[in-house]
């Protein structure tokens, strides 16, 4: 991202502390915080994010089929999210008299 440094350095900046804030050790591990991302990462289809995320997670101890569990946990919420459509779905489907 060269590009953002070069032509937006604030902007790059506060990028930088703010991932700096957010992945440092808390009430949640870093392990944990990388698997939210990559769920986070998922439903944003952010690819390289993913494979960021998921590289991050394997060197703090995360295996595959946590992994795998964080992706699921991406899909479910991504499908779960077409319920609250559920009013828009009845009046496309409403019968008329």
């Amino acid at each position: 991202m060269s590009w953002f440094n070069e032509k937006t350095p604030d902007a790059a900046k506060a990028f930088s502390e703010l991932r700096n804030s957010v992945y440092k050790e808390g009430a949640l591990d870093l392990r944990t915080k990388e698997l939210i991302s990559i769920a986070a990462s998922v439903l944003m289809r952010c690819e390289r994010c993913t494979q960021i995320h998921a590289q991050r997670a394997k060197k703090l101890g995360a295996t595959d089929e946590m992994i795998a569990e964080a992706v699921n946990c991406a899909m479910f919420v991504a499908a779960g999210s077409q319920l609250s459509w559920s009013d828009v779905y009845e009046k496309i489907m409403e019968k008329k008299e």
